[in-house]
């Protein structure tokens, strides 16, 4: 095995973001330091095939001094300050030729894509263009002609793929950050085997506008950094909605902690393939030890639906859509394809469009199934990949040990999911491996809260760099200040309006009493429902529960909210003042009192045992 290169001594020794912000900050480096220290780095790096193209030196370098020359109050105003950066040569960046790995097939964008053009207006360098595999069909890493990524500790194994480039490039410390694309795996199989972080997010939450398309509708930008803090921070300055792309979305509110105690599928025991990989294996039942250590409750569930929405991806509409993207490129020009992309994309040519409909169908059925699953859990957690290969192996089974790799990622956007692949450990043979964490679209901040110490836990260095990872610091995405509620009736855990609550992401709090200051009455009608009032002198304690949720899913949710109820100023056993249900006097009368009961349970309670 070759060991993973030494970095120079220089002043971009680590160059992960709170690193490189803390020493701005302080003032003892700058953002041409770090370019100068940065193009020496990578002429010491003998691997050219991590790049297609890269920004010429000198107008690297002026950029950096650019930004160095502002003042700090604009400097202030930069979120990704000085923050070198590479991007998938599938994506625009004006200046540079796209070529999609694919040379004939190369041309100059006349603008940057909108994802490379935001993290540009945020202060990021742009390095180069990385290396891919072809059209970004693959999860192997070596279908390109312009050579094969390292893997970055053992070159006799593939760098995953097809995102190869950006993931070597971050594990190698040569930019802090990379976007890929993800449209099966490619954004989290090349960060697992790297030992790097791989951030897919939801479908359309990057604009995909100056993505050359492989599944247009499956498509993601995703991101590759050193740590999950970096990654959302990335995310935090590249999401948003545009115009230019029909997939864009933007992001409900939902809170960004899991409830607690949360809970983690995982696959049936019978349903954990691995290949005969042992060692792959014992590092996912290290990852899964880590989840319970942080709080995680295991849920083994069936997960052949996922499994059988992945097989469609290569037999359905979506191999189609491949068709769709770059067919016509590959059938008028043969011979420019690499001969295994020719003979993916032709399988394609003749689908029928009633076939297509059928698959589309079922995908749609899976899908509500899926929805259904998370109605009881809070995630899931897979290996990231179940094996790593030699590279002589792809080349004796190109297709076969590709789709292999797949097993775990292939259902992800189909299931429209969001994902956080992490390092979960180094094999005895030297190699990194991974675990992914998936959660319902928009739910990337929730996963970042249980993917950054399950990182941490390993004790891994970032990547290749053999730097440690750095202290823990906030989430930068998705984190909306999370306000309780508190109920008092049909709206606790259990009751029959609970589901407005969780219909609106909000997750339980804690069971907390009244200040003794109110009166609880029955109100008439069908469903029963309680009324609390405050009053001056005799009033009692009243059990409640609070519910957590943002500010925005709090203006939705008091729609919901009918007359004589309402919302208002609640005060606590403790003192403490939340919003919660109150009820207008009026209406509490000639109706049954029943603050002697203590909470709307327990007169529930009594209710049951007078029958």
């Amino acid at each position: 095995m070759t060991p993973p290169p030494t970095l120079p001594n220089d002043a971009a020794a680590s160059l992960d973001l709170a690193s490189l912000a803390g020493r701005y900050a302080a003032g003892t480096l700058d953002p041409s330091r770090v370019a100068a220290a940065l193009l020496q780095r990578i002429a010491a790096v003998e691997d050219d095939a991590i790049w297609i193209a890269r920004v010429p030196d000198a107008a690297f370098l002026a950029r950096a001094a650019a930004l160095a020359a502002l003042d700090p109050a604009a400097r202030a105003r930069l979120p990704l300050y000085g923050i070198p950066f590479a991007v998938k040569d599938n994506i625009d960046a004006a200046g540079l030729d796209t070529t999609a790995a694919c040379p004939d097939f190369a041309y100059r964008p006349g603008k940057n894509a909108t994802a490379v053009e935001r993290l540009l207006a945020a202060g990021a360098m742009l390095v180069g263009k990385t290396n891919l595999d072809q059209f970004a069909t693959g999860l192997v890493g070596v279908r390109s002609p312009y050579g094969v990524p390292r893997n970055s500790f053992d070159p006799a194994y593939v760098p995953g793929g097809s995102s190869s480039g950006s993931a070597v490039a971050v594990a190698r410390g040569l930019v802090s950050f990379a976007l890929g694309t993800d449209t099966a795996g490619s954004g989290r199989v090349p960060a697992g085997f790297n030992n790097i972080v791989g951030l897919k997010p939801t479908r359309g939450l990057i604009s995909a506008a100056g993505l050359v398309p492989a599944c247009q509708s499956l498509d993601c930008i995703s991101v590759f950094a050193l740590t999950v803090e970096d990654a959302m921070a990335v995310l935090a300055e590249a999401a948003g909605p545009d115009a230019a792309d029909p997939f864009s979305r933007t992001a409900p509110p939902v809170p960004a902690s899991p409830r607690r105690p949360w809970r983690c599928a995982i696959p049936l025991p019978g349903q954990q393939e691995f290949h005969g990989d042992t060692a792959q294996e014992a590092a996912y039942r290290a990852a899964l030890a880590g989840i319970e250590t942080l709080g995680g409750e295991l849920v083994e569930v069936d997960f052949a639906p996922m499994f059988e929405a992945a097989s469609l991806l290569y037999d359905g509409p979506w191999l189609a859509e491949r068709v769709a993207g770059v067919g016509d490129f590959i059938a008028g020009h043969p011979g420019a394809a690499l001969p295994v992309i020719e003979q993916i994309i032709g399988r394609a040519t003749d689908a029928k469009a009633a076939d297509l409909f059928r698959a589309s169908y079922r995908m749609e059925a899976i899908r509500q199934a899926t929805r259904t699953l998370f109605e009881t859990i809070d995630l899931m957690a897979v290996p990231t990949s179940p094996t790593i290969y030699r590279l002589d192996e792809v080349a004796a089974d190109p297709i076969g040990t590709n789709s292999r790799l797949g097993r775990y990622t292939n259902f992800v956007n189909l299931l429209d999911l969001c994902g956080i692949a992490v390092p979960a450990g180094m094999r005895p043979d030297g190699l990194p491996a991974g675990v992914t964490l998936l959660a319902p679209a928009f739910r990337e901040a929730m996963l970042a809260e249980i993917a950054a110490p399950l990182h941490r836990r390993t004790g891994l260095p970032m990547g290749a760099t053999g730097v440690a990872v750095p202290a823990p610091a906030p989430i930068a995405y998705g984190l909306r200040p999370l306000v309780p509620l508190l109920v008092v009736g049909g709206h606790l855990s259990g009751q029959p309006l609970n589901r407005q609550l969780t219909d609106l992401g909000a997750r339980f709090g804690e069971t907390v009493r009244t200040a003794a200051a109110y009166r609880l009455f029955a109100l008439p009608g069908t469903p029963a429902r309680p009324g609390m009032v405050r009053v001056a002198e005799g009033g009692s304690a009243i059990e409640a529960e609070t519910w957590l949720m943002t500010p925005e899913a709090l203006g939705r949710f008091i729609g919901l909210v009918p007359a004589p109820l309402t919302l208002g100023t609640v005060e606590l056993a403790e003192g403490r003042a939340v919003t919660g249900f109150l009820c207008e006097q009026v209406a509490t009368v000639g109706a049954e009192e029943i603050t002697r009961h203590g909470g709307w349970r327990a007169w529930l309670g009594s209710r049951s045992s007078a029958t």
